[in-house]
């Protein structure tokens, strides 16, 4: 990733930039960096939101909200970063992000992971 995206990244982090606004900067970025027009999604799938949730057993509980105009580069980002971070490379080298990938690509939505733990522990990833 250039170092243009990763800093639009920080800026949203930081709050310095909103989603809608660091996804327009970065679609520029990459089509200066292609030479080439990316496929444009119906606008209202783009814009939809990618929604993770972890509810856990000790009430340890994530919920994350992504517009999916930022998701792949998001995820792309996030799990490489992750994977260079010793604490952290042990939870995210198992993750295979080409399942939601895929599904961003083809415009699906709804619920596409769903995972329930024998300790009442469940994940979901979905779509709306």
């Amino acid at each position: 990733m250039n170092t243009e995206i990763e800093k639009v990244l920080t800026m949203v982090q930081e709050g310095k930039l909103d989603a809608a606004k660091a996804s327009e900067l970065i679609q520029v970025l990459n089509e200066r960096d292609s030479g080439s027009t990316p496929k444009v999604k119906s606008s209202s799938y783009i814009d939809k939101t990618l929604k993770v949730r972890v509810v856990s057993a000790e009430n340890d509980n994530v919920a994350v909200n992504l517009p999916i105009r930022l998701v792949k580069v998001v995820l792309l980002a996030g799990h490489n970063i992750a994977s260079n971070i010793p604490q952290s490379e042990k939870y995210v080298k198992d993750i295979d992000i080409s399942l939601i990938l895929e599904a961003i690509e083809h415009e699906l939505d709804g619920k596409i992971v769903d995972v329930r733990s024998a300790n009442g522990d469940t994940i979901s990833v979905t779509i709306e």
